[in-house]
């Protein structure tokens, strides 16, 4: 007996499919991937912030923020220290490189998304987002 699934199921499955189609070619694209881009975008808003901060902005785990903050260091792309009053506590801030880069990286995401929203209509575009927007709200709190 074939299995059918609703409208509503298929538009699950293609999000699934899409975000696994992006995932990659974004990467490949930007030559950074898209957890990275992120943190990198966030950092580059601020001069310092806290990685507590910076890893609920981004809403990645903390400790994947962890190893990708470790490795941007290592890259010069980030710095990182720890607060003097509360060793705890750890300020991450971009390099000169690290903003130098991310500049790079922005234009080539801009040129992915052109890409993808190729001949979508303005209005087509905002309609899209909005019902993005409305699907996160409907899913916060479930």
């Amino acid at each position: 007996m074939p299995c059918s699934f609703s409208k509503q199921e298929q538009v699950l499955h293609q999000f699934k499919g899409l975000t696994n189609q992006i995932s990659p070619k974004f990467e490949r694209c930007t030559g950074i991937s898209a957890s990275r881009y992120e943190l990198l975008s966030q950092l580059y808003k601020v001069d310092e912030i806290n990685q507590s901060t910076l890893q609920k902005l981004v809403n990645i785990d903390s400790a994947a923020v962890t190893r990708h903050l470790k490795q941007l260091e290592a890259s010069g792309m980030v710095t990182k220290r720890r607060n003097p009053e509360d060793n705890r506590v750890i300020f991450v801030s971009l390099t000169d490189e690290g903003r130098e880069r991310i500049v790079e990286y922005r234009k080539e995401n801009t040129g992915f998304v052109k890409q993808m929203l190729h001949d979508f209509t303005s209005e087509e575009v905002d309609a899209l987002s909005d019902m993005l927007r409305r699907m996160q709200d409907n899913i916060v709190d479930y």
